[in-house]
């Protein structure tokens, strides 16, 4: 069985992004085929749990108060526990490459930092990316040239 809750989001996010009225229909009916797919219900539930806490952070999310560009983030020992060295310096990159904007950057690591692994590899943290910007508005062009990277690396890998 699969056991991780990033594993449930991006068989969810692979499975259902371009169907949202699969995702808003039935969410119990959703449950049931993850289940029947292979994931722990514990896990599902977590799955939901994180997705919901990911809508509510984007609609909460306070308007910026510094211009985008002008903020360094230091990261805290938690956060270098968690993110390698390579995954901070690419979330770095993607706000230096218009990509990821200071509010979308605290998105993602605060839903990075909401998962349960100890510890989060670059591809895990691409999958974040690419979850966090697929709701925001204004930001299509950069969910567009994020899935393009997660996608074409993903089918390389299946070669």
């Amino acid at each position: 069985m699969k056991e991780d809750v990033l594993d449930v989001l991006m068989y969810l996010f692979e499975n259902y992004m371009d169907d949202d009225a699969a995702l808003d229909a039935d969410p119990e009916a959703l449950r049931v085929q993850l289940h029947e797919a292979g994931f722990l219900h514990s896990e599902i539930s977590k799955a939901f749990t994180w997705l919901e806490d990911l809508a509510s952070a984007q609609r909460n999310a306070a308007p910026r108060s510094v211009p985008a560009g002008r903020s360094i983030r230091v990261f805290n020992t938690s956060e270098e526990k968690k993110l390698d060295m390579e995954s901070r310096g690419f979330l770095i990159f993607l706000e230096q490459m218009g990509v990821l904007d200071d509010a979308s950057r605290e998105l993602v690591i605060d839903r990075i930092m909401a998962l349960e692994s100890p510890d989060i590899d670059l591809e895990q943290v691409k999958w974040v990316v690419l979850m966090v910007l697929f709701n925001q508005p204004g930001l299509e062009e950069a969910f567009s040239w994020m899935e393009n990277m997660v996608m074409e690396e993903s089918h390389q890998s299946l070669h």
